[in-house]
């Protein structure tokens, strides 16, 4: 009833409107219709002349003309738009016919060579869109993609991996393999030129090689450009080519439900009740509270804090409901590859993914799926890259107070880096874990247990996962690396103790506190004598 006594007194409103606007267009119309005239008016004749229907003739005449004209003009021009339309159609249809797009590419079994052809006819299309015959308009100098350079035995690399070695022999089989058929493929090509027949010509090998450069577009493909010595000393032969990328095939397309899929989260522990603490906290808001699909197995060594770390658990347990935990303790030496071993082989129930933690790290419920997601019994294992965080009063020494824990995780260059010589944290099904045979239990102490599994998991014919991930972070703590390690122990211990501290250009201003100091004590002098 309400509704219909507003719309009753919006319709007067509604109809008003409506014939103000009508009134407008046809102002409007009025206006644009009315013939322009000249720039001098038209002298009208005087009512009382003898030519006054012969002058309205002729006013008529004209303006008649005028519009006759202006129709005819714009014929011209929409039949002008019409052909230009029409060619721009035909000149598109040319180009889809003679490089398809990717996604309408379909391998059609039943009829090979179409599927072939149209296969061919892309990859010649890359070659055109990549950066290969001219350059590109690029917005900024972080848009370029920048080439390596190679020779026979070494390559020369901006994004050095794993090795941080700016120069080296190619590590990866892959890297390797594609260089030396590269090279071969031209000097195939340089002993048999096109159009040469049987005319003699000279044998070119690969000590002819003098270097190389390649970069690769994503989408589009690499491009190789490789110089060979000339006849002469300053002749060169150059051989350019380019490996196209086909087109994105579709592999698989499933359904995957994680509703039951389990977590055991493990951490072995020896002390660190205060780190405990801490933990817990992220444990249970991440775990219990969000995700609630977690079981937690804490592996204790010797007795020192224990009743404190029992403690903590015990109060999480009755605050938060919590049951799925098991505590388990051991009177021996500290040695994380046997905490986490032993913590493994205690699980009972079904298969279960084993999340080998500890207890400086910090995650998020999207990150356990992640852990859910790339792991797959018999055939996948997880190996995250962790979010490492700098030291904090170095980071925020400018500040007037250091942010919350919240606060301080962000991934930026200024905040952390990417730990990626470290394999500690790693989910996998336990049933991988037993058949792989577990860690070296010979391993004592800190570091290199974790290396050993990441080996066992390359040889075998699991999937190894090895990627960045946004939802794992290690907090930084003071690391200690005590007088009883080996020496290559001490040694990664010292490496990964100067990388946790800040970022290269932040030990350097404190390298050159003094330095910097000096120049603004000047620069303070200075200015006060002007």
């Amino acid at each position: 009833m309400m509704l219909r006594r507003g719309f009753i007194l919006f319709l007067p409103r509604l109809v008003g409107l409506l014939v103000v606007a009508c009134c407008s267009v046809s102002i409007v119309y009025m206006l644009a219709c009315t013939p322009k005239g000249d720039n001098q008016q038209l002298a009208l004749p005087r009512v009382h002349s003898l030519t006054v229907k012969e002058g309205y003739e002729a006013i008529l005449q004209e303006r008649e003309e005028q519009h006759r004209n202006y129709i005819i003009s714009l014929k011209k021009q929409i039949a002008q738009l019409k052909a230009e339309l029409q060619g721009r159609s035909e000149q598109l249809k040319n180009m889809q016919d003679q490089y398809p797009d990717p996604l309408d590419i379909q391998l059609d079994h039943s009829n090979p060579e179409k599927a072939q052809a149209n296969l061919l006819a892309f990859l010649h299309s890359q070659i055109d869109k990549a950066e290969v015959h001219s350059g590109v308009k690029l917005s900024t100098e972080y848009a370029a993609v920048p080439f390596e350079s190679f020779t026979l035995q070494k390559v020369y690399q901006l994004e050095t991996g794993l090795t941080r070695h700016p120069e080296e022999k190619p590590v990866r089989k892959d890297k390797r393999d594609e260089l030396i058929e590269v090279i071969e493929l031209a000097i195939g090509s340089l002993n048999n030129p096109e159009g040469a027949g049987n005319a003699k010509h000279r044998v070119y090998t690969a000590s002819d090689f003098v270097e190389g450069i390649y970069r690769t577009e994503k989408d589009k493909g690499t491009l190789y450009e490789l110089t060979f010595k000339g006849d002469t000393k300053h002749q060169f032969k150059k051989i350019v080519l380019f490996r196209p990328f086909g087109p994105v095939m579709k592999v698989k397309n499933e359904n995957v439900n994680m509703a039951d899929t389990l977590i055991n989260v493990i951490v072995p522990l020896a002390k660190r009740a205060s780190k405990f603490r801490q933990f817990m906290q992220n444990f249970r808001e991440m775990g219990i509270q969000q995700d609630g699909r977690i079981h937690l197995t804490v592996v204790y060594f010797g007795k020192e804090q224990m009743n404190e770390v029992k403690s903590i658990l015990e109060n999480t347990s009755k605050s938060a409901n919590f049951k799925n935990f098991t505590f388990i303790q051991l009177n021996e030496e500290f040695s994380r590859g046997k905490g986490l071993d032993v913590g493994a082989r205690f699980w009972k129930g079904n298969n279960v993914v084993l999340f080998f933690c500890d207890v400086d790290i910090y995650f998020t419920a999207e990150f356990l799926n992640s852990c859910r997601l790339n792991t797959q019994p018999g055939k996948k294992v997880f190996y995250p890259v962790l979010f490492s965080q700098y030291n904090p009063s170095i980071i925020y020494g400018h500040h007037d107070s250091i942010p919350s824990l919240e606060q301080q995780l962000i991934i930026k260059k200024e905040t952390g880096f990417w730990r990626d010589f470290g394999f500690g944290m790693t989910c996998q099904y336990r049933s991988d874990f037993i058949n792989i045979g577990g860690f070296d239990l010979d391993i004592k102490g800190w570091g290199g247990e974790d290396v050993h599994l990441y080996r066992k998991y390359l040889h075998s014919n699991l999937i190894v996962i090895r990627t960045p991930v946004r939802g794992l972070f290690h907090l930084w703590h003071e690391k200690q690396c005590p007088d009883e390690l080996t020496p290559e122990q001490y040694k990664m211990c010292m490496q990964s103790k100067a990388m946790n501290e800040a970022s290269h250009s932040q030990l350097g201003m404190l390298v050159f506190k003094q330095e910097i100091e000096t120049h603004l004590h000047r620069q303070k002098v200075s200015s006060k004598k002007t």
